[in-house]
């Protein structure tokens, strides 16, 4: 199938309560077109020099998603080029993307990732830091925390797939009846990829991030 029929099959089955975010990381700028062509409007990078590089040679109206573990080091190529932050994943991370936000005079967007996996290669705050880092956040002049994501576990057993994103949802109600009462812009949990977009919608999701199911395999 092409990318776009692709497009119309996935936004076909997802809620208007339901965010899709093209995974663009690897892809060429030919592959984006076509979904952009499409009507795709949100695209996710993991690297911070590709995102900076695609934000000059596609167009101006793309909605850009940071999604990878980013380094506090490269913050300044994307800090005024991104959306929304998906992956803020540490205090040192947050401290900086406020710092330079100031610096460039703008707010940022993000949201905090919480470690929902039993697996360590993945990122993110447990859930006593991510609570720490959300208290850290309200004192934090230029950041704007609009909700939570989480990476469930590479697995064949949906019922551990399920266990972990109800846990993320768990964790955006008791941020949402607490630290961020009243607060509508804390509103979004990213979850949910190619391989269980469909379980994520089901617990809870707004947000989907969708690469290999829109454009094939990269490798």
């Amino acid at each position: 199938m092409s990318i776009k029929n692709n497009l119309l099959e996935i936004t076909g089955e997802l809620p208007s309560t339901v965010k899709l975010v093209a995974v663009s990381k690897f892809i060429s700028n030919e592959a984006i077109m076509e979904a952009y062509n499409a009507g795709q409007r949100d695209f996710a990078e993991s690297r911070p020099q590709e995102l900076a590089r695609k934000t000059t040679e596609l167009p101006a109206d793309i909605r850009w998603h940071f999604i990878g573990h980013l380094q506090t080091n490269k913050i300044k190529l994307i800090i005024d080029r991104v959306t929304l932050f998906h992956s803020v994943d540490s205090m040192r991370l947050l401290n900086e993307l406020n710092t330079l936000a100031q610096k460039s005079g703008i707010t940022v967007k993000i949201l905090l990732q919480e470690h929902i996996s039993g697996e360590e290669t993945k990122q993110g705050f447990s859930r006593s830091e991510l609570i720490q880092a959300a208290e850290l956040s309200k004192t934090l002049s230029y950041i704007r925390v609009c909700g939570l994501m989480g990476m469930a576990s590479l697995s064949n057993d949906q019922e551990v797939i399920v266990r972990e994103f109800r846990s993320l949802k768990d964790s955006f109600l008791i941020l949402k009846e607490t630290i961020f009462k009243g607060e509508s812009d804390f509103s979004e949990i990213s979850m949910g990829m190619s391989s269980d977009y469909h379980i994520a919608i089901r617990e809870g999701s707004t947000i989907v991030r969708v690469g290999s199911k829109i454009f094939g395999e990269r490798y």
